[in-house]
């Protein structure tokens, strides 16, 4: 009896660790996932970059298509500031068949993505980074030659009405780090769908 109490402890810790993925400071791992016009992406494709808007985001969430166009407008404000947007799709496509990869096509092109629309086929990304919904941001930024998370949540603090937003949680974690200050807060609760698997 103790042996299996002392398994279910231990299997307890080890799913708990890993559910948690990243924490802030913690190094993000690099990916190389297909994006939507065929070609593999990574952040090492982005060596002059000052860090990255990593988000985990879907087609058919309607929390991600009410953050699409706030999307677009923080990658191109702070793209050339050197904190581009890659937008990363950690959903299992059977389990969700709207978040198929010629779906991806079909969206980034009628939406104009300006960024990478990236698909994590086999769902090894957004456990790494500890991502449970969609859109779910993740701030890192380049310290010492490492990519080190310095924001995670949400993006704003209204996804129903972009104008009606009193906080943009992210904007300003993104000019803190240009500032060379820490963001405050460095976390909040990402609003959106929980990530689909099988």
């Amino acid at each position: 009896m103790k042996k299996i109490n002392l398994f279910l402890a231990v299997m307890f810790i080890s799913l708990l660790g890993f559910s948690q993925g990243l924490s802030i400071g913690d190094v993000a791992p690099d990916f190389r996932l297909k994006s939507v016009d065929g070609k593999y992406v990574s952040m090492a494709d982005y060596p002059d970059a000052k860090g990255f808007v990593v988000i985990f985001s879907c087609n058919h969430c309607p929390f991600v298509v009410a953050y699409e166009d706030r999307m677009i407008e923080i990658h191109n404000k702070y793209a050339p500031k050197g904190f581009p947007v890659i937008a990363i799709n950690p959903n299992d496509t059977i389990a969700q068949p709207q978040d198929s990869f010629s779906n991806m096509i079909v969206r980034a092109a009628e939406k104009g993505f300006p960024f990478p629309y990236l698909i994590d086929a086999r769902q090894e990304v957004y456990p790494k980074y500890g991502a449970t919904r969609t859109p779910e941001v993740f701030l890192l930024e380049r310290s010492g030659g490492q990519l080190k998370l310095a924001y995670t949540g949400t993006l704003d603090d209204n996804h129903r009405d972009a104008g009606a937003v009193k906080e943009k949680y992210l904007a300003k974690a993104i000019d803190a780090l240009l500032a060379g200050k820490k963001p405050e807060p460095t976390v909040t609760r990402a609003i959106g769908c929980t990530i689909k698997t099988r």
